[in-house]
């Protein structure tokens, strides 16, 4: 009875231990980016997501991922320091697809309380003449 006790005691204070961990916390200033309309002449445009780190740990950026080939993010690999700001840049490349408009998603994945967040940009590529 004692062992069973002793058991309960050490997995409730490890557990009570393990929560009480300070964590990062990201938060944009935005989530969502508007290209507007651009040319298929030029169909590269690119957008800067600024982003802080309101937690008390370092964040870290584990992961940002698009959901197609034609937009590329790219980010600081380093850990952002509680109270500092860092920059997800995304670029789009329109070459070689039909114009129109479209809506890409940027999934970032951190080490922050809040694991996955979803950016998004769009816009509308009207046919070179």
């Amino acid at each position: 009875m004692k062992k069973l006790l002793m058991i309960t005691f050490l997995l409730m204070a490890t557990f009570t231990m393990a929560t009480a961990q300070k964590q990062a916390q990201i938060k944009f200033d935005k989530l969502t980016h508007d290209f507007g309309t651009f040319s298929e002449s030029s169909p590269v445009v690119e957008c800067t997501f600024t982003f802080k780190n309101v937690g008390e740990a370092p964040l870290i950026i584990n992961q940002a991922v698009a959901s197609c080939g034609c937009t590329v993010p790219s980010y600081t690999k380093e850990p952002i320091a509680p109270g500092a700001t860092g920059a997800i840049k995304v670029t789009y490349n329109g070459k070689g697809k039909f114009p129109g408009h479209f809506k890409k998603t940027i999934t970032i994945r951190t080490n922050g309380a809040t694991e996955l967040t979803r950016l998004y940009v769009e816009g509308n590529m009207t046919e070179a003449k």
